[in-house]
C-alpha cells in the first residue's frame, strides 16, 4: 500500500500535507469554539507547551532514531543519498505515532481538552517541520532564516558524522547538546577557510549540488 512506503508519489506527497493541514486546523478550530471559557487559559499553555516540546521531538527523532536505530537508520540513509526524491514518514505512521504518545498519555493523566490542545501544539510544530523540510529542499525562497536552515541542514547531509546539525526548525537543542558546528573547535582543514580569524565551513557546493538554488528547481509537488 502507497501509504506504508516511505518513498511517496506526488499525489499521496500533497495529501500527506492536507491531511495535517485540516487536522490541525480542524483541532484548532474544535478547541476554539467548543471548550469550556475556565480552559482557555490552561489550555492556551498546553498548546505552547506542545509547540515547544516539538523541537525536542524532533531533535530526539533525528539523532537517536532516524540516525541510530535500524530499520530507520537505513530508510533514513536514503534521504541522504537522494536529498531531492519525496522521502517521508507515512502519513498512517506519524499520526499512529502522535495519537500513541502525544495525544493518549495526556488524555490518562491530565484530561480531554488539555490531551487535545497538547495534540494541537505538536501537530503545529509537525505541520512547521515538513513546510521548514520540504521548503530547505527543493524552494528558493529570500529569507535569511530558510538561508540558515538550508546551510544548517547541508552541513547535516554532508558531515553529519562531525557535525550533527540535526534540528531542521530550530537549532536551540543543536546548540543545547553541542550538535552544531559553529560549537566545533576541530573544524576538518578540508571543510574549512580562514575568514577573519574565524573557521567556517565550505557549504556553497553542497548547496548547489543537493538543494534547490534557482526558480526554475523550485517547485510543491
Amino acid at each position: 500500500m502507497v501509504f506504508f512506503k516511505f518513498e511517496q508519489s506526488k499525489l499521496i506527497y500533497r495529501i500527506d500535507f492536507a491531511l495535517y493541514t485540516i487536522a490541525t486546523l480542524a483541532l484548532a478550530f474544535y478547541i476554539l469554539i467548543a471548550s469550556p471559557p475556565q480552559q482557555w487559559l490552561p489550555t492556551t499553555a498546553f498548546v505552547l507547551i506542545g509547540l515547544i516540546s516539538w523541537t525536542a521531538i524532533e531533535y530526539a527523532l533525528h539523532r537517536f532514531i532516524l540516525h541510530a536505530l535500524q530499520p530507520f537508520r537505513r530508510w533514513h540513509a536514503e534521504h541522504h543519498r537522494r536529498p531531492k526524491a519525496l522521502i517521508c514518514a507515512p502519513t498512517i505512521l506519524s499520526a499512529s505515532l502522535i495519537a500513541t504518545f502525544v495525544y493518549i498519555p495526556a488524555l490518562l493523566v491530565d484530561g480531554f481538552w488539555h490531551a487535545c490542545a497538547l495534540t494541537l501544539g505538536v501537530l503545529i510544530g509537525y505541520l512547521a517541520y515538513t513546510i521548514t523540510h520540504h521548503a530547505i529542499h527543493h524552494w528558493h525562497f529570500d529569507s535569511d532564516w530558510l538561508r540558515k536552515r538550508k546551510r544548517l541542514h547541508a552541513v547535516h547531509h554532508h558531515y553529519n558524522k562531525q557535525y550533527g546539525c540535526y534540528g531542521v526548525t530550530s537549532a536551540f537543542w543543536d546548540y543545547v547538546f553541542d550538535t552544531t558546528y559553529q560549537h566545533n573547535t576541530q573544524v576538518p582543514q578540508p571543510l574549512a577557510v580562514r575568514s577573519n580569524g574565524r573557521k567556517t565551513l565550505h557549504t556553497q557546493n553542497v548547496l548547489s549540488k543537493h538543494f534547490a538554488k534557482t526558480e526554475n528547481e523550485c517547485y510543491w509537488p
